[in-house]
């Protein structure tokens, strides 16, 4: 089965004279991890709300883990969301009151499936997840996120997506404020992380640079 599944999906923002997305087929395997490549405002963005069910592409234009997302109505496709995405946004998106283990801890909070799959103590998963990406002082990790540098909160949010073995982790740009020796270091540990819990990597960026740490690099307008 495929971590993700795309046939005929088109998509079209109000007002736009020619589709954002038009792509025929493109399949992404369990476990296996893609660079997904474009300039900005080539769509990337777009492509990954569809896969996680943000914008509605209707059925049988995505499927993610065996699930025709268009599929789901609305309440549906939130929890399915929260049960088997991963996701790091570019901008990280941790919420800034609480510490690096708390943000870790939020996919817990919001669905019993993701939290049965942290283990019997989640909060001990996630400082381990958190120690693994390289975050390891106690003092850091009680801090709030706001405090962290953006290094420190990249990695919070990778740990975020990759708590409780989700199938699918999507990541959008989320190395373009780093400079390039950490842009490196980072996506190794992200690509270890994920082949530990079996995820499905889709990572995008501009950045041709990264693709030497790929299984294979796709470039969105040849899509």
């Amino acid at each position: 089965m495929s971590a993700i599944s795309l046939n005929s999906l088109s998509f079209s923002w109000p007002g736009e004279p020619a589709p954002t997305l038009h792509i025929e087929t493109f399949d992404l395997g369990a476990g296996e991890n893609v660079l997904l490549r474009g300039p900005s405002g080539s769509g990337k963005s777009t492509l990954l709300s569809a896969i996680a069910g943000v914008i509605d592409v209707g059925p049988g234009a995505v499927q993610v883990a065996g699930t025709d997302i268009g599929g789901l109505a609305g309440g549906n496709r939130d929890r399915f969301r929260v049960d088997h995405l991963g996701i790091i946004f570019q901008v990280f998106n941790l919420l800034p009151w609480l510490t690096a283990v708390e943000n870790t801890l939020l996919p817990c909070r919001f669905s019993a499936r993701r939290r049965d799959r942290a283990g019997p103590d989640p909060a001990a998963t996630a400082t381990r997840l958190l120690a693994e990406l390289g975050l390891t002082d106690d003092a850091l990790l009680a801090k709030p996120a706001r405090t962290l540098s953006v290094g420190q909160q990249q990695r919070v949010a990778a740990a975020r997506a990759l708590i409780g073995a989700p199938e699918v982790v999507l990541a959008d740009e989320p190395t373009s404020a780093l400079d390039e020796a950490a842009k490196g270091a980072f996506v190794e540990l992200l690509l270890k992380e994920c082949a530990d819990v079996g995820a499905g990597l889709l990572f995008v960026s501009h950045d041709a640079s990264l693709a030497t740490h790929f299984d294979r690099t796709v470039d969105l307008a040849e899509l």
